[in-house]
């Protein structure tokens, strides 16, 4: 057959539906920051399907405050799918490029450039679980190839995070017979307290387990000084957002200069350009950013790549429910780094455990994927809601 008679490949399949489904699932019991408490657990679903019927899911970030969930659901459907619905698109990465630079004058007009980012990163999640599914690929597998990176594992070091200020060895206790080897407490409501309780985490989760503390942007740069050196003691392996994602870097570097506990950030960081002056900035150690709150798995890949290049260690983000989880864990098992950890919320959240079933086998601080097409999920929107109500 001639170079000219061959035949072309398949155009890709126009997407038919893009949907958000709300889910909120009441507390037991709230969940502390030191900028807030969290009531409710919300949920912002999202199911892409072409014209083959194929489907993939994703999620977006929606928890403060978590009314906001059901403002993200209306970006989706009343903006985005409007964008893709009846269009096909060679790649998730191109679907993601035309959804960030047609919404890059209404983020500005309106104000919202961290709602429209998070509900285009949901819809960008639930896209590639679509590709991977086409494929008959796990996620993590495909993602690995199309990066041609190699060196994916479907095994996934996790640490338990979200760990309150009341009683906080107790519930270390109960995480390291959960499985649980590394532990990450909230710090920033008072001095005397934060050393205290990291002294109590230190000793339940004992001296060769990695603690970490996450502050939640609660101090100005002397009190950051101050409380590093003051948690130092109790050697954690890294000090969580210290200051406000929104300082100046110069801030950050006489931190960490300052600091005897390596700095992690990077999940209020919104855009290419913000990852690449945190990365430059050398202040921060752990690049933590969230793919449902900015970038997707499209944005965020390409983060990872920078953060390799720059020998820093990425640790996604995350506080939410099971997809973007699920999500996270496959972004960190396509490249196979073995110093990266997937952050796993421990309080109690159904809409987590559900949706992301490697946790019902977590073991020795570990889960591993599933071989299943795509994230190897598919969600009982009908069952989630049962638990809801």
């Amino acid at each position: 057959m001639s170079r000219d008679n061959r035949e072309s490949p398949a155009p890709p399949p126009a997407l038919v539906r893009l949907e958000a489904h709300v889910l909120r699932w009441p507390v037991k019991e709230p969940v502390r920051t030191s900028f807030g408490t969290m009531h409710d657990r919300p949920a912002v679903l999202v199911r892409v399907e072409d014209a083959e019927g194929a489907h993939g899911w994703g999620e977006a970030w929606c928890n403060f405050p978590s009314c906001g969930a059901e403002h993200r659901a209306a970006l989706i459907e009343s903006v985005l799918a409007r964008l893709l619905v009846g269009r096909a698109f060679a790649s998730a990465e191109a679907a993601y490029a035309e959804m960030t630079a047609r919404t890059a004058v209404l983020a500005i007009q309106s104000g919202e450039p961290g709602p429209i980012a998070q509900a285009i990163a949901g819809v960008d999640i639930a896209l590639h679980d679509l590709a991977a599914r086409r494929r008959g690929l796990p996620l993590w597998r495909h993602l690995s190839r199309a990066a041609g990176v190699g060196g994916g594992k479907a095994g996934v070091p996790v640490y338990a995070s979200g760990i309150n200020p009341d009683r906080p060895g107790e519930t270390v206790a109960a995480l390291r017979a959960a499985g649980y080897t590394a532990f990450k407490l909230k710090v920033g409501f008072d001095a005397v307290r934060d050393v205290a309780n990291l002294a109590e985490v230190r000793a339940a989760a004992g001296d060769g387990a990695a603690i970490m503390a996450d502050a939640n942007q609660a101090w100005d740069l002397a009190t950051a000084i101050a409380m590093a050196t003051r948690l130092a003691p109790s050697a954690p392996a890294w000090l969580e957002e210290p200051l406000r994602a929104d300082r100046p870097v110069a801030e950050w570097q006489r931190l960490a200069a300052a600091s005897p506990i390596a700095l992690a950030a990077g999940e209020n960081a919104i855009g290419e350009a913000a990852f690449a002056e945190l990365v430059a900035s050398r202040a921060i150690a752990v690049v933590q950013p969230d793919l449902a709150k900015w970038g997707g798995i499209s944005g965020v890949a390409a983060v990872v790549e920078r953060i390799a290049a720059a020998g820093l260690r990425y640790c996604p983000h995350y506080l939410g429910g099971g997809i973007g989880l699920l999500a996270s864990a496959h972004l960190l098992a396509a490249r196979g780094d073995a110093d990266g950890w997937l952050e796993v919320d421990a309080n109690e959240n159904p809409l987590r455990t559900a949706l992301c079933p490697p946790l019902a086998a977590l073991a020795h601080g570990r889960i591993t994927l599933a071989e299943a097409p795509g994230l190897g999920l598919e969600p009982d929107l009908a069952g989630l809601r049962a638990l809801c109500a």
